[in-house]
């Protein structure tokens, strides 16, 4: 029975085995943001300063150790020029599932360590959050890396993204079933939903990298074996003896700075995650301020779920279109339609009820919608890296960590810029909640010229901001020449150089 269990599994196609890996990510991490910040301040008690502490140190971890963790990945595959064997693309792509298959089951207990006080608050506090996030980062680099290394073809790389965002979207279901485990007074059946969670985790990774590895083990041997061959024949170019030094960090940081189309992703980037990120942060506070009122706790709670899960589901579409029209076209049409959509939305004001409710769910919807795409735009980034100097093989785990190098500020920029507009517009501080204060937030700033009432304001900062990040989005996508003829011409000189040595991804 587990013989014929295990060859049905060895049948299934590799965009699904690839695909089913984003399920044991989501499955743990939707549950962390939701509820890492309420644990520690609710059922642990952290103070102040420890919290902010902890934070500060995170956020700083959080944006070096991408491209940290990148460099020590890729390093080897910046020089431009052999210096003694062809790696073979089945061995990139077998180095990257060895190392999903160490760190996604860590990346799981490290989820654990959270939901059980084991240290004083604010200690444990620093040390899970580090060492969550940078087994996070350690899956999440790998397996996006697979992206650009597993397939070239736009119409394989969104066939890939269309099954992570299959499985991503099942594991939002997460969300829906912690509902009805979270409680603060009793937390131990929240604790054990979570080791569930973390048991399914580390299964799954344990037995889908087994199962990639198993596949591209074979096209290792295959490899090897035709060199070898090759060598006794005496056929084919002899490698070449070359006496040039590794690409150094420092200069593989000045070929990124020449590279004009890496430079406008990134401001664009920029921009789409602290839009991104201000959504997430502000989304409870839109619905408490001009919706909580007018609506039932159960609707509210049904637009917070469905914030989560649709993005995915709606994803699966916009990857269709991207087959159609290409990736590019897609994501700038999703900027005109958000400014659409709010300028719409500051015509037609704050009363309108329906409408009111439709645009905050999308807004977040088709924001996280577009997040979801950029990942094939970073991919092909690394073609064009990839052709542009010439590299033994591309360098994707590293590009994509100084993506989130320089676009990771952009999460810390969303409450701090949000929380500020608030402030000087209504006089309403997030940090100094009081329920007889905020019932009265305008008449807080009474001796202010144009007193704003908090739900008006709340109104504006919902409408001005995706306006504004539309327009500046915008402006710089159409610097972007990435696409088009210029795309598969990118393309096709990556494929002709790594001719022979590609991978063979018939079964996606």
């Amino acid at each position: 029975m587990g013989k014929r269990v295990w060859s049905c599994c060895l049948g299934v196609s590799t965009a699904v085995l690839y695909g089913s890996l984003s399920l044991f990510v989501s499955i743990l991490h939707n549950v962390f943001l939701l509820y890492y910040v309420d644990t520690f301040v609710s059922v642990y008690k952290i103070d102040k300063v420890s919290f902010w502490v902890g934070e500060t140190v995170f956020l700083i971890w959080n944006s070096l150790n991408d491209p940290l963790f990148g460099w020590l990945s890729d390093r080897t595959f910046l020089s431009s020029h052999q210096s003694g064997s062809q790696i073979s693309s089945p061995e990139v792509v077998l180095k990257r599932l060895q190392s999903l298959s160490r760190n996604g089951p860590l990346f799981a207990l490290s989820f654990l360590a959270f939901w059980v006080a084991w240290a004083h608050p604010g200690l444990q506090f620093l040390i899970c959050l580090c060492l969550y996030d940078g087994f996070l980062t350690l899956v999440d680099l790998n397996h996006n890396a697979l992206l650009a290394d597993l397939a070239v073809s736009a119409n394989d790389r969104t066939r890939l993204n269309f099954h992570t965002s299959l499985f991503s979207a099942l594991g939002s279901l997460s969300v829906f079933l912690s509902y009805s485990f979270w409680d603060k007074e009793d937390f131990m059946s929240f604790r054990l939903f979570c080791v569930v969670l973390a048991a399914l985790s580390m299964i799954g990774f344990a037995v889908i990298s087994r199962l990639l590895r198993r596949r591209f083990q074979n096209e290792v041997r295959s490899h090897k074996n035709e060199e070898e061959l090759l060598k006794e024949l005496s056929v084919g170019h002899a490698p070449h003896a070359s006496t040039e030094k590794p690409v150094t960090l420092g200069e593989y940081l000045k070929q990124l700075s020449c590279h004009r189309n890496f430079l406008w992703f990134v401001s664009m980037n920029l921009v789409q995650v602290f839009h991104c990120h201000f959504n997430n942060n502000f989304f409870p506070l839109f619905l408490e301020h001009l919706l909580s009122d007018r609506i039932s706790a159960s609707t509210g709670s049904f637009l917070l779920g469905i914030s989560y899960i649709a993005p995915h589901l709606n994803n699966l579409y916009f990857l269709t279109l991207c087959r159609r029209v290409g990736v590019y076209e897609v994501i700038r049409w999703l900027f005109i339609l958000k400014l659409g959509l709010s300028i719409a939305m500051l015509l037609a004001g704050a009363d309108q009820l329906y409408l009111l409710c439709l645009f905050i769910a999308s807004n977040r919807v088709f924001t996280e919608g577009t997040c979801k795409l950029l990942n094939l735009v970073i991919t092909d980034l690394v073609d064009e890296d990839f052709v542009r100097n010439r590299r033994q093989h591309a360098a994707s785990a590293l590009l994509f960590g100084m993506v989130a190098l320089v676009t990771k500020p952009g999460q810390t920029f969303a409450p701090l810029i949000g929380t500020w507009l608030l402030c000087v517009y209504t006089g309403y501080d997030i940090f100094q909640r009081d329920p007889i204060k905020d019932s009265v937030a305008a008449v807080a700033v009474s001796g202010a010229e144009s007193p704003v009432p908090l739900r008006q304001g709340c109104f504006y900062l919902l409408v001005f901001v995706p306006i504004t990040c539309a327009l500046l989005q915008l402006l710089v996508w159409s610097r972007f020449t990435l696409h088009g003829r210029r795309l598969q011409s990118i393309k096709a000189l990556r494929q002709d150089a790594q001719h022979g040595h590609l991978i063979d991804v018939k079964a996606i």
